[in-house]
């Protein structure tokens, strides 16, 4: 009998990524087939986020609700996988002694094993190592049923911000050879994606390897893979950069359009401005994580830019490509902000002028050096800052979307509209949702769309053409 498999999913782009691997890797080995409902799941699976103190929190509430599950049905298995495993390992078992499997992200390709040992010895598994690598060179082919997906270019980061727990949850950056992204990329188009978007916690800093013994950066005999020539790479030929990267995904038979996420300030050279100039397949936004205004915030978060820093490099990215957006992130209330600093951040929105961004106050977590800061403004203060920080966006946001009324843009129609399924879902290149009529074969193709109207969080349009 199939067995199912629900997967819950908390957090970032690369937490999705990894469900997504992770339902590889249980097809392969045990036949596992998604479900929606959890009720009649044989394998049910947290990926799990430490970022904001509320995620980690309801994942343990979503335990303490899928207990009443593992009594009615003994043979369920249970796993927590992500950041909080991570961070946590024995203690979840110690918290919730109904959990079967416990695994950070670089050890979900193990599941098949940790299985099996929870099968044999009835005792639960955890395994929260960081083997590197080891991950992806494990993994079954990547599969995808839309016309877009994820592709994970390279694992952990290794900027230590004060407030951020990543690097103590996925290791220090790694970067996946480029072979391997290209073979997998080049995969996914035969299998009808159209749209990748390459994946990283500091995706501009990927540092590739090239295949040796060769002239040029290609997988060898792997079909649809560029093996020309495509401009330098780092330390004598021995790595790629992203732009690099960039550019031989570019030349992928079948991937029209290309999107990269999250960038760090710090490391955002002219050679990756440059890509947007002259990369027609790249997409017309970056997100670009700021945190704050304040140069003595970012300082004490170690950022390792100041703000004028952070505004060159968006005046450099909008004079390669006019019509970029710039979606960013913004922390508020970290310890120490005055309501100086915080204006600081309201004349950096005001200047800047972001395309969307997210916004949220501070919250420690344990481990972290911004943990231990002393913090003495009062909670409400932080939340009226964040109000009028949102608004700020909000306007700014909706200014952006109603300038586009009028003009055709070319989206990429990945499905029926969630609200109405008469009407289809599209994502134009700056990232926002474009709905409008129009038949189902045009699921999974670039079309044109007259943009008609600008509602609250998308756009409406008109059929033109097919692209």
């Amino acid at each position: 009998m199939t067995k199912k498999l629900y997967i819950r999913t908390f957090g970032c782009q690369m937490n999705e990524y990894d469900s997504d691997r992770m339902a590889d890797v249980l097809a392969a080995s045990e036949g596992a087939r998604k479900t929606e409902r959890i009720e009649e799941a044989d394998i049910v699976l947290f990926n799990t986020c430490s970022v904001r103190e509320k995620a980690q929190e309801k994942v343990f509430s979503d335990l303490g609700r899928v207990r009443a599950l593992k009594r009615d049905k003994p043979d369920l298995l249970i796993g927590v996988g992500g950041c909080v495993a991570s961070q946590e390992g024995e203690a979840i078992v110690e918290r919730a002694p109904y959990v079967d499997l416990v695994f950070g992200p670089q050890t979900l390709h193990r599941l098949p094993e940790l299985i099996a040992r929870r099968r044999e010895t009835g005792r639960p598994q955890v395994d929260i190592r960081f083997p590197e690598i080891e991950k992806f060179d494990r993994l079954p082919p990547a599969r995808s049923e839309g016309a877009s997906a994820f592709v994970s270019i390279m694992e952990g980061c290794s900027k230590y911000c004060s407030f951020c727990v990543v690097p103590y949850t996925r290791g220090h950056e790694i970067s996946r050879p480029v072979d391997d992204v290209l073979v997998e990329i080049a995969g996914l188009a035969a299998q009808g994606v159209r749209e990748v978007t390459l994946l990283g916690q500091n995706v501009n800093a990927y540092r590739g390897a090239l295949r040796t013994g060769s002239g040029a950066p290609g997988a060898s005999g792997a079909p649809g893979v560029p093996s020309g020539p495509a401009g330098p790479a780092d330390d004598a030929g021995a790595s790629a950069d992203l732009a690099l990267l960039l550019e031989l995904v570019c030349e992928i038979p079948g991937i029209e359009r290309v999107r990269y996420t999250t960038s760090h300030p710090k490391e955002f050279g002219q050679r990756l401005i440059d890509a947007h100039a002259r990369l027609p397949k790249l997409a017309a936004h970056v997100h670009l994580p700021v945190q704050s205004g304040s140069d003595r915030i970012l300082a004490a978060m170690k950022r390792g830019y100041t703000v004028l820093e952070y505004k060159s490099i968006v005046r450099r990215l909008r004079a390669a490509r006019g019509d970029l957006s710039l979606s960013s992130d913004f922390i508020v209330g970290f310890p120490g902000e005055t309501a100086d600093d915080f204006e600081k951040t309201m004349k950096l929105v005001d200047e800047v002028g972001f395309d969307a961004s997210f916004s949220f106050v501070y919250s420690p977590r344990p481990g972290t050096p911004a943990a231990d800061l002393p913090d003495d403004t009062p909670e409400q203060e932080k939340l009226e800052r964040l109000q009028r920080l949102q608004a700020a966006n909000d306007a700014q946001a909706r200014s952006i979307s109603e300038s586009m009324v009028g003009s055709v843009q070319r989206v990429l129609v990945e499905g029926r509209a969630r609200r109405d399924d008469s009407d289809l879902a599209a994502r134009t290149s700056n990232n926002r949702v474009v709905n409008f009529r129009g038949a189902s074969d045009c699921i999974g193709r670039f079309v044109e769309v007259r943009i008609t109207e600008a509602r609250t969080h998308s756009l409406r349009g008109e059929l033109v053409a097919a692209a």
